[in-house]
């Protein structure tokens, strides 16, 4: 399995791919509609800019990917990011996720970013074993939070520390 960078024209169809099914058949996330390959291609550039946007590649075929994004907008919050990890229904619980997590948090930590964020649609034991595994720590749940498929979804969230924070911290670039 390939770890690597996501492009925008090249791999944004591939992602719409993995997380159309999510989006219509799950609470997973809280879109209604699957992004255009166009929208898709947008959130990629604007992750790359920040943070980052991975893919994992086998055989030339995209089975998953990563990114972080800003976790609020407001400058206190810039050392923090919020990230997620999408891989194709049948092919969850291979390693793919963890594979995709861990070199995003290497290329977070490298662009100065200190802490990880992560909101989990409950129930969804997969990603929060995934999530305990890799040192995410919970740190509340919003309850009834999201109105999805008919029924009201809980978050959960939990944090994890990419590096030990300096203060002053240097600003993420």
């Amino acid at each position: 399995m390939l770890i690597r960078d996501a492009s925008e024209p090249g791999d944004a169809a591939a992602c719409v791919a993995i997380y159309a099914p999510y989006v219509r058949e799950t609470a997973i996330t809280f879109e209604w509609d699957p992004p255009s390959v166009d929208e898709m291609a947008a959130r990629i550039a604007a992750s790359r800019r920040t943070h980052a946007w991975l893919v994992a590649e086998e055989d030339g075929h995209v089975l998953g990917y990563a990114y972080g994004g800003p976790f609020k907008a407001r400058a206190a919050y810039r050392w923090s990011c919020e990230v997620s990890v999408y891989v194709e229904q049948g092919r969850r619980r291979t390693g793919a996720g963890r594979a995709l997590y861990e070199e995003l948090f290497t290329r977070l930590t490298a662009r100065g970013y200190l802490t990880a964020a992560a909101g989990v649609t409950l129930p969804n034991d997969a990603s929060e074993a995934l999530h305990k595994a890799l040192g995410f720590e919970p740190v509340g749940t919003y309850r009834r939070i999201g109105w999805k498929h008919d029924t009201w979804h809980d978050v959960t969230w939990s944090q994890r520390h990419l590096s030990t924070p300096q203060t002053p911290p240097p600003t993420p670039t």
